[in-house]
């Protein structure tokens, strides 16, 4: 029992199939990249919550208030 050939249909879907594959795969990886280089700068991370943080304002700043 021979199969039937493949329609040019299917071999056209298939390269716009795996096109977009490699592009939504290259998507994840650059999402994925850009979070553990986020992740990896520890410095001062605290929310915004609209209040104003002592520990976060400029020295500079705080001499002239103080004026």
């Amino acid at each position: 029992m021979a199969f039937k050939p493949e329609h040019e249909i299917y071999k056209r879907r298939f390269g716009r199939n795996l096109g977009l594959g490699l592009v939504l795969v290259a998507f994840v990886f650059l999402v994925f990249g850009l979070t553990v280089v986020k992740v990896t700068q520890v410095g001062q991370v605290q929310g915004f919550d609209h209040v104003v943080r002592p520990e976060l304002v400029p020295v500079e700043a705080e001499e002239g208030v103080s004026e």
